[in-house]
């Protein structure tokens, strides 16, 4: 793996309100070999990097005003005129977000960290194994509240999050047939996936419940 420059830091500042944060939940941008402006969304890029805040709107504000390209080619110590600032970077990092999470998931699946299917997912719960809930975005209020207040009630610091993807996109991915619900039977893959699936939410706005901290 690549060491970039900053990577020992774990707090970085966003480019665009100058607030600080846990890296793990920002985005970073950096100097593709073409001297594009690139998400690197696993930070692997060498170089110095920019940080952003996983707020959609505020960088296309930024994009539009043409503050982008100047405040990234002073992070980045480059010169503003040969940095090229593509116009679909919104959209290539919402669709870079959402692969990343969608790979996260299934290697956590392969790894047999998830369980599927609401009898069992509760049984699990109550058995006390699950650390996390995943639910599809479009799963009936119901049955996900069923499932988040029984795990509430064995383990206050899991997270339950709903994604930004139907059970067909979720299915698709996880090679399952009508996946709703799925269950993080792994401390650390529940913190592998929140970490992933937190900045895919806050990007594109949608609003997935999470509550907790996972902890060891």
């Amino acid at each position: 793996m690549t060491r970039t420059e900053d990577e020992h830091i774990s707090e970085r500042r966003c480019l665009l309100t100058g607030e600080s944060g846990d890296r793990a939940g920002l985005i970073r941008l950096a100097l593709g070999p073409d001297g594009e402006l690139v998400p690197d969304l696993g930070a692997k890029l060498g170089g110095r990097g920019a940080w952003i805040s996983p707020d959609r709107p505020a960088l296309e504000e930024a994009l539009a005003k043409g503050k982008l390209k100047g405040l990234a080619a002073r992070t980045l110590r480059t010169d503003a005129r040969k940095l090229m600032v593509p116009e679909n970077l919104p959209e290539q990092i919402a669709t870079g977000l959402e692969r990343r999470c969608f790979s996260r998931l299934g290697l956590e699946n392969r790894a047999g960290n998830l369980t599927y299917g609401f009898d069992r997912i509760l049984s699990a719960i109550r058995a006390g194994r699950v650390y996390a809930l995943v639910h599809a975005g479009d799963a009936a209020h119901d049955g996900a509240a069923k499932l988040d207040g029984a795990l509430r009630q064995i383990r206050p610091d899991g997270y339950m999050l709903r994604l930004p993807a139907a059970r067909a996109e979720l299915s698709l991915a996880l090679g399952r047939e009508n996946v709703v619900h799925a269950a993080v039977t792994d401390s650390g893959a529940a913190r592998r996936i929140l970490e992933d699936a937190r900045r895919w939410c806050a990007f594109v706005e949608f609003p997935g419940s999470e509550i907790g901290t996972v902890r060891g």
